[in-house]
């Protein structure tokens, strides 16, 4: 495994195995620690992945009971999502400095709309197949239509455009509802089922958990568009 995309596929792939919880792929030491129910037979893992890839198990590895590595263990949810943190402090910030002297809530949240998607479209497009992998592993739609993946980051470009420069605010509004709300359901689903799987929210350039965090992010979104197509905020 070599790059970013390799590491979503294994996950994937492994993760779809049952009796697998949780699989987390370490790229630098080629090897992925798998957390299951009960124990899976090396031959049923190698007939999961393809081909190129040759499953062995690490004698240093038989008796670890924890699917990160020491390292891993000692950083917090916290930390982990600090990198998410930051940006949407940093989005939230600009927003309401745009907007301060006019003191309108309405401005600053297309704003904050607007750069919250540009920003996050970036960091996927950084590594679009990477992300198209990773986000399959939750989204529903993307897990029925592939394609969906590869348009995804876009999408969030055009809202992002749209509500930066007050185009067309309805139909984005109510695409925003929908696309975030479709991704919430699968998120809420992977929540539920206790799977470790890494977010793609920021691409695969940023290693993110699949946390509670990223339902909030999708529910302030849907939240602020929802109170401005019912003309609670008037823009």
């Amino acid at each position: 495994m070599t790059c970013g995309n390799c590491k979503a596929k294994v996950e994937q792939t492994l993760n779809s195995v049952e009796g697998i919880t949780a699989a987390v792929v370490d790229l630098r030491q080629g090897s992925v620690m798998l957390s299951m129910n009960a124990h899976i037979p090396m031959s049923l893992l190698q007939d999961a992945l393809p081909a190129k890839y040759q499953v062995s198990q690490l004698e240093a590895l038989k008796e670890v009971p924890n699917i990160f590595d020491q390292n891993e263990k000692e950083v917090s949810k916290f930390k982990q999502l600090k990198p998410l943190f930051l940006i949407i402090a940093y989005i939230a910030t600009t927003a309401v400095l745009l907007n301060y002297k006019e003191g309108s809530i309405t401005e600053a949240m297309l704003d904050f709309m607007g750069l919250f998607f540009i920003v996050f479209s970036f960091f996927k497009m950084l590594d679009i197949a990477g992300f198209k992998t990773s986000f399959a592993m939750y989204d529903p739609l993307a897990k029925v239509i592939p394609a969906y993946g590869w348009v995804y980051p876009f999408i969030e470009t055009a809202l992002g455009l749209l509500f930066l420069m007050r185009i067309e605010i309805d139909f984005a509004l109510i695409a925003t509802v929908i696309v975030l709300g479709i991704t919430t359901v699968g998120v809420t689903m992977t929540l539920m089922s206790k799977k470790t799987i890494q977010c793609a929210c920021l691409g695969t350039a940023l290693k993110l958990p699949m946390t509670e965090a990223t339902f909030i992010e999708n529910a302030i979104m849907i939240v602020m568009a929802l109170l401005m197509l019912f003309g609670i905020f008037n823009f």
